[in-house]
């Protein structure tokens, strides 16, 4: 097992496969985990190596140190090797009786295989007697995740903590002294803290390594072993009896006679995940017992080192099964010669004081981190546990020691993606809309290039129809039928000279000459310029701070009496126009608002297109709106339109809305 000066491993986390789902915090009774860099990494200092993040992790990225290899090297070595098996043992393998599974440790290469079963009857003998005696309260020793809990969370139990070592060290105790010290130990059970366990120096090095059940399995697997190729056989002498009870809740109590009075309240019993509210109540004197006997796992039958996918009560019947059955073959004058034999082999033991709590920071710091995550009062406190604390001000204290990371608050990164999605739609929305501009803009300065080469030919021979139809009107007589003809080539020869004059001025490079002008002049003077018809009423709404803005007068009152003329169009029954003025310290805003018939959303992105047109023939030229269009970029500005033209959706109508810069816009 690794070893990292004296901060021993059993536990590791495989980063390919951790989704940081925050599961392992929330189960790990030490908060022996640290998310950095979206990663869950162990804290050994921390770690109690109970395996809670083993057993809750579905992608398997929490993985028990395998301890294989040292054990392969111990039993290819010269000095017999003994295998100790937990008596929780029936658990895990439920297919074979255990003769079956001895001769399979057996053919591994171990030369003895013993039952922890009967150092777990010393050590029931042990806590009975401690009882005898003046003292206490006590916690029991039994479980080695217990005590790594009260030594790192609780150094002010250490006194508290019962000076009996655990079944594991008694039963290695016991193989020494029959064996000598030149014996290999070898522990095969189902705890992973039992690998820490097994490293600490305060219990001798009695132990020389420690596997789990899981890892049992693979090596009986790679070594191809079954039941029908190895020779069942019996557990090596002293063999074990109630002690077969240890791994169940209150096992320890019944194999050493004792009872939990509901009365008395000498012995009060805890495991699985009450045993840390258990050691709170017990630090803060609100247990009136003499020993209180936990388990940091449901039992040790539930511990993470097994592979059984057998329910919990399946489990403890099966040990029951074992333990009674055990209990009625063994002869109970040899079992009692034999802890006769043993009572007075040393079973205490010490502990160290290997203090983890974190200091609390100050309120003002744990503010500080709240209000990062979007909690400026208390009800924003919802201590969801999505994080894996119990709290927010527990992860908040986290942040602060660097266990965790503010993205842990669920709230907070919902939160979080919302602004963000937010802000994409916003950027998307842009840059559709600049995208569009673009591709008008192409559209509109390859139209203008056809437009100016058209006009240029076109311009000579209109003119010269033009001059010789005059001509004609003038020669001939008015009763003359040949006389309307020609006025109807003049007519309609004038029409196209206005077609062209205005593909001229679209296509024209014109430079903006700005200067500074009042806005509420220039829409006064736009709203004059109009001819109107009587049913139509126009009025303005100014919200001005400052109406100076450097623009090109002529061409912005060319671009608002085109947009006021394409109000009164759209409204032949009558209706109102309503010109708005907006500022700001940097920008100018001028909308055109009618009451009229709308814009049909098909024809919204084909309106500042050359030649598009929704009037009569003869009414207009469908270059109004592109020329607007060029002039509005031409300030660096932008033209946006909303409208309705369905009635159920609302009242009719459209809005055009320039925005311009108040200033030229200094180029890079």
């Amino acid at each position: 097992m690794e070893k990292d000066a004296t901060i021993f491993k059993a536990i590791e986390t495989a980063p390919d496969r951790c989704r940081v789902c925050y599961t392992c915090v929330r189960e790990c009774p030490a908060k022996a985990i640290r998310i950095i860099d979206g990663q869950a990494k162990i804290l050994h200092e921390r770690c109690i190596g109970c395996g809670n993040c083993v057993r809750v992790c579905s992608q398997g990225a929490k993985v028990i140190v395998d301890s294989t290899d040292r054990v392969r090297k111990l039993l290819s070595g010269e000095e017999p090797v003994a295998a100790i098996v937990a008596p929780s043992f029936p658990a895990e393998f439920g297919e074979c009786n255990y003769r079956e599974l001895v001769g399979m440790i057996r053919g591994l290469g171990f030369s003895m295989v013993n039952e922890v079963a009967f150092g777990a009857d010393l050590v029931a003998a042990e806590y009975s007697r401690l009882l005898d005696k003046e003292g206490g309260p006590y916690i029991a020793t039994s479980c080695p995740a217990v005590v790594f809990y009260v030594e790192k969370y609780h150094p002010g139990l250490i006194d508290r903590l019962a000076p009996i070592v655990s079944p594991m060290v008694a039963t290695a105790r016991v193989l020494r002294k029959i064996h000598g010290d030149a014996i290999r130990v070898v522990f095969l059970g189902p705890c992973t803290a039992k690998k820490i366990e097994g490293e600490d120096d305060l219990v001798g090095g009695e132990i020389n390594a420690v596997i789990t059940f899981s890892e049992l399995r693979d090596m009986i697997k790679d070594d191809d072993l079954s039941p029908e190729k190895v020779k069942a056989s019996d557990f090596d002498q002293p063999h074990g009896g109630l002690g077969a009870l240890f791994p169940l809740h209150g096992g320890m109590l019944q194999a050493a006679n004792l009872k939990e009075d509901l009365i008395t309240c000498d012995v009060v019993t805890a495991s699985g995940s009450g045993f840390t509210a258990a050691i709170n109540e017990f630090e803060a004197g609100g247990m009136h017992t003499r020993i209180l006997e936990i388990l940091a796992c449901d039992g040790c039958i539930m511990g993470a080192g097994m592979k059984t996918d057998a329910p919990l009560f399946r489990r403890r019947s099966l040990v029951s099964d074992y333990a009674r059955g055990r209990v009625e073959e063994i002869d109970m004058d040899s079992w009692q010669e034999q802890s006769d034999r043993f009572q007075t082999l040393d079973l205490s033991r010490g502990y160290t004081n290997l203090d983890q709590r974190l200091e609390q920071p100050a309120s003002e710091e744990i503010t500080t981190i709240l209000r990062r995550m979007g909690k400026f009062k208390p009800e924003d406190e919802l201590n969801c546990g999505a994080c894996g604390y119990s709290s927010c001000r527990e992860h908040a204290v986290a942040i602060l020691k660097g266990l965790a990371e503010s993205e842990m608050c669920l709230p907070y990164t919902i939160d979080r993606l919302n602004v963000t999605i937010g802000e994409l739609a916003q950027s998307n929305e842009e840059l559709a809309n600049t995208q569009e501009a673009l591709m008008q803009s192409e559209r509109l300065a390859s139209m203008g290039q056809l437009a100016a080469g058209i006009a240029h030919e076109v311009n000579n021979p209109l003119g010269v129809v033009l001059m010789y139809a005059h001509l004609m009107v003038e020669e001939l007589k008015e009763e003359s039928r040949l006389k309307q003809d020609a006025k109807m080539i003049v007519d309609q020869a004038d029409r196209c000279k206005k077609i062209v004059a205005g593909l001229l001025h679209f296509a024209r490079q014109n430079k903006v000459l700005r200067e500074p002008i009042n806005i509420r002049d220039l829409v006064a003077k736009g709203c004059d310029a109009v001819i109107r018809p009587n049913n139509i009423i126009i009025g303005t709404e100014d919200d001005l701070n400052n109406p100076i803005a450097d623009l090109d007068r002529e061409q912005m009152l060319q671009v608002l009496t085109n947009l006021i003329s394409n109000a009164c169009a759209a409204m032949p029954e009558g209706g109102e126009i309503t010109i708005s003025i907006t500022d700001t310290p940097e920008n100018i805003s001028i909308s055109v608002r009618d009451t009229g018939v709308g814009i049909p959303p098909e024809n919204r992105t084909k309106i500042f297109e050359p030649f598009f047109t929704t009037k009569q023939i003869g009414k207009g030229t469908g270059l109004g709106l592109a020329v607007s269009y060029g002039i509005i970029k031409m300030h660096r500005g932008e033209i946006l339109v909303e409208s309705n033209s369905d009635p159920d959706a609302g009242p009719t109508g459209t809005i055009f809305t320039m925005n311009l810069p108040r200033k030229e816009l200094e180029e890079n």
